[in-house]
Parts: C-alpha cells; structure tokens; sequence
C-alpha cells in the first residue's frame, strides 16, 4: 500500500451547551459556518448538535497549520460569540499540526480545556487541489 504524504490536519471539538443557551447556541453557529464557508479556509466544516444531552460535534478539516492560522485570525469574533453559549468538553486533532498551533489551543479567553493530538498514520483523500479539474 502506498502511504500519501499529507498535511491535511482534521478537528473534533465537543462542546457542552449551556442550559437555557441552545436556540442562542445554533444561531450563534449558523453565523459561524456561514461566515466561514464564505471566507474561511477549511476544507469542510460539519456541525452535529445532540439536542437531549446538549452536546454539539463540530468538524473542521484544514489544509495545513497555515490554514488554522488564517480561520483563527479571521474568525475570532465568530468563535467568541459561539462561546458565550457553551464550554469546549474535549477538542481532538488529527494530523501533525505546527508546534505554535498546539501550544494555541486555548479558549477565545486563553482558558484551557481538555485535548488530545493523535498524528496521522496512513490514508487519502479525494479532494482536488487548486488549479486541478
């Protein structure tokens, strides 16, 4: 099997609602993805919300560490606003993000939360790279 060289760095952030903040909570996404589909650089973002234990999964799949930089720049008043409705329960990434991107991983207010960082073993993907058709 050959095993392709990728950058590609994938997050899982869980996030507990807050109680009385779920209608807040989902407007508060919409703008985000919204935001971030018109000017963000991720690849694909996914949203997932389980309404009965108020937890929300969200999917962001990067490029490269150049690219969290970039959405994180971008898109910090978006971030914040989707905090003031809930706490990140674990964030998860997939991938061999730069040092510099680990270190970061804070709240929008430099708090900390539980994360893990598992590197990539093998696999592919079947996106398109710029210019390609």
């Amino acid at each position: 099997m050959e095993i392709t060289d990728s950058g590609t760095i994938l997050f899982r952030n869980t996030m507990r609602i807050t109680d009385g903040h779920l209608d807040g909570f989902r407007h508060a996404i919409a703008r985000a993805v919204a935001f971030a589909q018109e000017n963000g650089p991720q690849l694909m973002v996914e949203v997932f919300v389980d309404e009965e234990r108020m937890l929300a999964h969200s999917f962001q799949l990067y490029r490269d560490s150049d690219s969290i930089r970039t959405h994180w720049r971008l898109s910090d008043p978006y971030i914040r606003e989707v905090m003031e409705h809930c706490a990140v329960q674990h964030f998860e990434v997939f991938g061999h993000p730069d040092a510099d991107i680990v270190a970061a991983l804070k709240t929008p207010d430099g708090g900390s939360f539980p994360f893990s960082v598992s590197p990539r073993l093998a696999g592919f993907n079947r996106f398109e790279e710029p210019g390609e058709s």
